[in-house]
């Protein structure tokens, strides 16, 4: 008994479909519209039988067929998940290195790279995340708009938001207590941080 194996079955399909492409038929020409063809490949309407011959009969419009399968496929697909830029950093640390009244205060990352800067707005403060303009990284930051996060020891969200021309993002103090305050309750540390472009809150 002659049992065709899986693979074997696919070989042969896949030869048949090239040579059914290949042909070349005298005066050959598209014998079905594309609506007819994308109708037949959504199922919304399966093609009649004198359509169907007519495809067979005409390896330009099998083609065609193939080539608006592909193009569907690829439509349907879904995008692939964006990687995270190759900036060459990945994120900068710092301490609040003294007490402070809260009123102005001015905090650098250990790697020198970032100035957060944490200034008296009304009835609250307002932080300002500064770029040094000689971090290595500067110039594909500035390039990428990029989103940053900064975060204060305990995790929470100080500041988030796009750099500017000027390499700074800004944003109103989120807590209750004033800066220095906070800080040293929250550890007396903070952090810089790329922000994923996957992650929705990089806005």
């Amino acid at each position: 008994m002659n049992t065709k194996t899986g693979t074997q079955k696919t070989l042969d399909q896949r030869l048949q479909e090239r040579l059914l492409l290949d042909r070349r038929v005298e005066g050959d020409r598209l014998m079905l519209a594309d609506a007819t063809l994308l109708a037949a490949l959504d199922g919304s309407r399966p093609l009649t039988a004198g359509e169907r011959a007519a495809l067979q009969a005409s390896p330009l419009t099998t083609r065609r067929l193939r080539q608006l399968a592909i193009e569907r496929r690829v439509r349907q697909a879904p995008p692939a998940p964006l990687a995270r830029p190759a900036w060459g950093w990945h994120g900068s640390q710092g301490r609040l290195r003294a007490a402070s009244s809260g009123e102005v205060e001015t905090l650098r990352t250990d790697d020198g790279w970032f100035t957060l800067h944490l200034l008296p707005q009304g009835e609250g403060w307002r932080a300002i995340l500064q770029l040094a303009a000689d971090a290595p990284f500067a110039p594909d930051l500035l390039a990428a708009r990029a989103p940053l996060r900064v975060r204060d020891g305990a995790g929470r969200t100080i500041l988030e938001g796009r750099l500017d021309a000027d390499g700074e993002c800004e944003a109103a103090w989120p807590f209750t207590s004033a800066p220095a305050a906070h800080l040293q309750a929250a550890d007396a540390a903070f952090s810089v941080e790329p922000i994923d472009p996957i992650d929705p809150t990089a806005g």
